[in-house]
């Protein structure tokens, strides 16, 4: 008897076959399907858009993109992950809206990347003040990185994708995913050295 192994993605709750199912219940024609997907992605996809720089634009960006995904669906190959591609109409569509208000946008923009998670060390009241410093410089150091490397950092590290999901999400190739983080971090770690 052959033991199953969990088809869960890494930060998503739902089971690829499960997630398989309703994309094909949809494709067949039942768009009540569609609300599982919506509600399984819908989170991630509005704090992408957010960290994207959609700031309060966030839920519309998010809600053109599920449309656009609903009307893509036909193009979309049978036994892909549906996070990946939807993430990148995300993307898409946040940077469409960056377009056209890029000022407001970046405000936003660092507020959200402010308020990202980051594990804070518990304890003494002096370590948590350094290192609330610390992550003060690092966030800071992310926001002034140019956007083509924050949007890999946003994408690999606040979001938690793995590297195959950032390159799909942000419609790269791995390798370029690969070489933006790596330059990304090489500058952050010098920017941060006397840290």
């Amino acid at each position: 008897m052959a033991t199953s192994t969990p088809t869960h993605e890494r930060g998503s709750s739902i089971d690829r076959l499960v997630e398989a199912d309703a994309l094909a219940r949809v494709r067949a024609g039942e768009a009540s399907a569609y609300a599982l997907l919506v509600r399984e992605h819908g989170p991630m996809a509005r704090r992408l858009a957010v960290l994207s720089g959609a700031g309060p634009d966030a839920d519309d960006v998010v809600q053109e993109a599920f449309v656009k995904a609903y009307r893509a669906l036909p193009r979309f190959r049978t036994g892909e992950p549906f996070r990946p591609w939807l993430l990148r109409i995300v993307v898409n569509e946040t940077r469409n809206l960056r377009r056209g208000s890029s000022r407001r946008a970046g405000r936003e923009e660092r507020d959200a990347i402010d308020g990202a998670r980051v594990v804070e060390p518990p304890g003494d009241p002096a370590e948590a003040a350094v290192a609330a410093e610390r992550r003060s410089r690092l966030l800071a150091a992310v926001r002034r990185l140019p956007e083509p490397s924050r949007e890999v950092v946003v994408c690999r590290y606040l979001m938690e994708l793995t590297e195959a999901e950032t390159a799909t999400a942000l419609d790269l190739p791995a390798g370029t995913v690969k070489s933006r983080l790596s330059r990304a971090l090489g500058h952050l770690r010098e920017e941060l050295a006397d840290d």
